[in-house]
């Protein structure tokens, strides 16, 4: 639901070279210039002369490693977060980026395609994934740049969806304990051009959703439409627009930007 409402003053990303966003986005994710102003010119000019590992120096990728697990030994699906009354939603969401979501989509045509190690394919259509039970959540989506906006959404949980269609364990039944599931999940466009992984216990969240709604109303296909991903638990680069395939593997699938210098768990 866009309106003409003014919006935060910020350099839109579509402005912006391919290696402009790469290069803002990993500034921002360090600190780099406070960093770098920090420590001594000798030991800054060997860490970037080091050999790069996913996009950045591996020193740099060694510490977004160590934090990532910090941050597993604290995550739990008990911890939430918070939720606003649905008056405190915008009315005009914001759209950044639109990576994956550039060519036109069909959402007459569209199904979503699950793929999972030793089994055949599945293609659900969107009504199906409706059929499933109904959840609505106002959350302050946060954006690594520094932005947030409170914003309402509505679809079902992952989770459900996963238990419906006895997805995402090795056995091919519902899990019977949480070492029955496959430790990832991935997920990209039907253009393949954007794509995200996450771990299995970040997925079974409770407040992660499979949107199709935004304000009460079907998404827009600037807001991912058919079918989005909701995490409130991750930045927004990790809220992928536009599902074409969900895929669950041992292995870490790739991401985006991962792959561009950020760190792969991307958590609040």
């Amino acid at each position: 639901m866009e309106t003409n409402e003014q919006q935060p003053q910020m350099p839109e990303r579509e402005a912006l070279t391919a290696e402009q966003q790469i290069r803002r986005r990993t500034l921002k994710a360090f600190g780099l210039f406070g960093l770098a102003s920090l420590v001594p010119v000798g030991i800054w000019k060997y860490i970037t002369a080091q050999p790069k590992e996913a996009g950045i120096p591996t020193p740099l990728r060694a510490v977004l490693d160590g934090n990532e697990q910090v941050a597993n030994t604290y995550f739990s699906n008990q911890h939430l977060a918070p939720t606003f009354n649905l008056e405190q939603a915008a009315k005009a969401v914001r759209v950044n980026g639109r990576e994956g979501i550039r060519t036109e989509l069909d959402p007459a045509t569209w199904q979503l395609q699950v793929l999972q190690p030793g089994r055949e394919k599945l293609m659900i259509p969107l009504e199906a994934i409706k059929a499933l039970p109904k959840q609505e959540l106002v959350f302050n989506f946060k954006c690594v740049e520094g932005w947030s906006q409170i914003q309402h959404w509505g679809g079902t949980r992952l989770s459900d969806f996963i238990a419906h269609y006895k997805l995402g364990t090795r056995t091919g039944q519902p899990a019977a304990d949480e070492g029955d599931y496959f430790n990832y999940l991935g997920m990209e466009t039907p253009d393949k051009g954007y794509y995200v992984g996450l771990d299995m216990a970040s997925a079974m969240h409770p407040q992660t959703l499979l949107a199709y709604e935004m304000n009460g109303e079907p998404l827009t296909a600037l807001h991912g439409a058919p079918l989005r991903l909701i995490i409130p638990v991750k930045y927004g680069v990790k809220n992928l627009k536009r599902i074409g395939t969900i895929t669950f593997a041992d292995d870490r699938p790739r991401d985006f930007w991962a792959e561009r210098g950020y760190d792969y768990h991307v958590g609040l």
